[in-house]
């Protein structure tokens, strides 16, 4: 262990400036009556998506008792529904989450996130909200709306939602280097998308509509065209992916085909099988009000907000310091 390895990895003046921006999205938050809430870090259940991976932990009763495994949240999302669903209200937390296998100039295991939900909002009015948080963060900051087709037809020539499956893989060999084979066309535009376009975005830039397959956990409408797409977007700042929201999906039944079919896809890419959130079902059971929710990444933001590298540069112990 380097001797310096005691001494945090960002400035303090970096971090009194942090500091003032969780006032500011805290004071966001207090102007509009939306509740702080706080959810467990531990749970018995894990994230479903297959392109998350949960960290395991092992909690011991006493000896001679089996521990209990336990996983670390990556996201506060499914306790947030189950308060909705007890009668909340508008809720936001913004706490440390955890995901393996992520470390990086961008990426540390452990980083702070900002999630809310508001009752009566689809998509379109949550995105103007994020905007406005970020504006009260970053006042010069200029925001622009894009779909997600729009995109792909203005850098690509091409129409996500019609593209064969032979003509997405061309033109991701194109780019990328995929010697590989797969028939899911997600595949294709997932590559497409965070190899090619995110590091074109180099404004700040909501991506939305997305294909319906993309759902995950928001509803599926019709865009202007008639295509049915997800109520779903994302925020890009200077390539940089800060925000992630949907209309969310209330169907109870559809929540556990969704959680089923990551289960399936986990078991087919080879993924240990966890225990899903089913209470997460049980409460959509019991009825989640209409509402959008969406997360967001602060240290990214603050690093956004401070013109910094790296988040080394607004963390105060990253990974290899912690």
């Amino acid at each position: 262990m380097q001797e310096s390895f005691w001494r945090p990895s960002a400035p303090i003046h970096n971090l009194r400036a942090r500091a003032k921006v969780l006032e500011r999205i805290r004071h966001f938050f207090a102007e509009r009556n939306v509740l702080e809430v706080e959810t467990p870090v531990l749970s018995h259940c894990a994230v479903s998506d297959p392109f998350i991976d949960s960290l395991e932990v092992s909690f011991g009763f006493q000896p001679g008792i089996e521990d209990e495994r336990l996983y670390l949240q990556t996201s506060p999302e499914y306790a947030m529904k189950r308060l909705l669903a007890a009668g909340s209200g508008d809720i936001y937390s913004m706490a440390k989450v955890f995901r393996n296998g992520e470390s990086g100039r961008r990426h540390n295991p452990e980083f702070t996130m900002l999630e809310w939900y508001r009752l009566g909002f689809d998509d379109r009015q949550l995105m103007a909200e994020v905007d406005a948080l970020l504006r009260s963060v970053i006042p010069d900051l200029e925001v622009s709306y894009l779909s997600y087709a729009r995109l792909f037809e203005s850098e690509l020539g091409l129409d996500p939602h019609t593209a064969s499956l032979e003509q997405l893989q061309r033109i991701c060999r194109e780019h990328v280097d995929a010697p590989f084979e797969d028939d899911d066309r997600d595949t294709w535009l997932n590559l497409l998308m965070s190899h090619v376009l995110e590091p074109r975005l180099q404004s700040a830039v909501f991506i939305h509509s997305y294909p319906a397959s993309m759902a995950a956990l928001a509803q599926v409408c019709e865009d202007e065209q008639g295509r049915r797409v997800a109520a779903r977007f994302e925020l890009f700042v200077n390539g940089i992916e800060l925000a992630n929201g949907y209309h969310e999906l209330t169907d109870a039944a559809e929540q556990a085909r969704r959680l089923q079919a990551d289960q399936q896809q986990r078991a087919a890419l080879g993924l240990p099988q966890r225990p899903l959130e089913l209470r997460l079902v049980q409460a959509l059971e019991t009825g989640l009000p209409d509402c959008a929710g969406v997360a967001l990444g602060v240290d990214r933001l603050v690093m956004l907000a401070l013109g910094a590298e790296g988040l080394d540069q607004v963390v105060s112990f990253m990974h290899e310091r912690a």
